[in-house]
């Protein structure tokens, strides 16, 4: 069955939509955020972290209502390129489903991006920030979840406005409007919207940034191999996660690059600095411990 000329209206308006979650804030057209207040009258992470998402929620689905003339040369290009892959979809995924050798594999690998496994990335860089008293990986943990959920809510409405049948679903397979629930890829919008935020925290540590985004693009990889998904649905997914998470880190993020206290300071350190201490003419010898605190 071939997409009637309605149905390709909608689902380009419904990516051009897609493509201004994804890259609005690449573009920085969403709105800026005020400036911050001081620490001492800040409230945590934790206790706006729900008022946050209804923020998130408003400036995501407004974002068309951003967009400037110099946007075009970014939302032309990933209109015509995610339009092209929809029109090739059947093909490519009628070609994958003839190999079925990486399947096993390619599930175990999408595991990543599933709500469990990226919880559980979440919960574990929030739960040893606590622990160790880490205001990165506190705040690492703080602003994957609420990305998270942003993710969740906007990949959750966009399948529920498009119904694309998945590449297993016989002779329907591929169409729009149709009962499915393939566009966009949830495990992609997940596990790119979760590796955002590390990578963005970490930005002074290349190897985190390399293993977070490559971690994401293995799990969006499988969903094509594993037969659960088209390649539109995995790049727009991915589109949407990464776009989401840059936001987020955007607009909520506050801890310093190396800060280990509570409060997000460097300096505080719960074991001494050693330097040798040596003075020949004097005949002294001896060991310095200084240690910083702050309060």
């Amino acid at each position: 069955m071939r997409i009637k000329t309605a149905q390709r209206l909608l689902i380009s308006v419904a990516l051009a939509f897609v493509g201004l979650t994804g890259f609005a804030t690449q573009a920085q057209t969403l709105p800026e955020p005020s400036p911050s207040p001081t620490p001492s009258s800040t409230p945590s992470l934790e206790r706006e972290f729900f008022k946050n998402i209804l923020q998130d929620q408003k400036a995501i689905w407004t974002s068309p209502l951003h967009l400037q003339r110099a946007d075009s040369k970014w939302m032309i290009p990933f209109g015509i390129g995610s339009m092209a892959l929809i029109t090739t979809d059947r093909i490519t995924g009628d070609e994958i489903a003839e190999s079925t050798r990486q399947v096993k594999a390619s599930r175990i690998v999408s595991r990543g991006g599933s709500t469990l496994g990226t919880v559980a990335v979440t919960a574990t860089f929030y739960l040893v920030g606590r622990a160790k008293h880490d205001s990165r990986a506190r705040e690492t943990g703080v602003l994957s979840a609420e990305a998270l959920i942003d993710g969740a809510i906007v990949g959750s409405a966009l399948k529920a406005i498009t119904q694309r049948t998945r590449p297993l679903a016989g002779i329907e397979r591929s169409e729009f409007f149709d009962g499915g629930n393939s566009f966009p890829s949830g495990h992609s919008v997940q596990a790119w919207s979760v590796a955002t935020v590390i990578a963005q925290e970490y930005s002074d540590h290349p190897l985190v940034q390399v293993a977070a985004y490559g971690a994401a693009t293995a799990v969006s990889l499988s969903r094509f191999t594993g037969h659960k998904h088209y390649i539109s649905d995995v790049v727009v997914g991915s589109a949407i996660g990464y776009g989401i998470g840059r936001y987020v880190y955007r607009v909520r993020h506050r801890t310093n690059k190396g800060a280990s206290s509570d409060d997000g300071e460097t300096g505080s350190s719960r074991w001494p600095a050693i330097s040798p201490h040596l003075n020949r003419q004097a005949h002294q010898y001896g060991v310095t411990l200084t240690w910083s605190f702050l309060k």
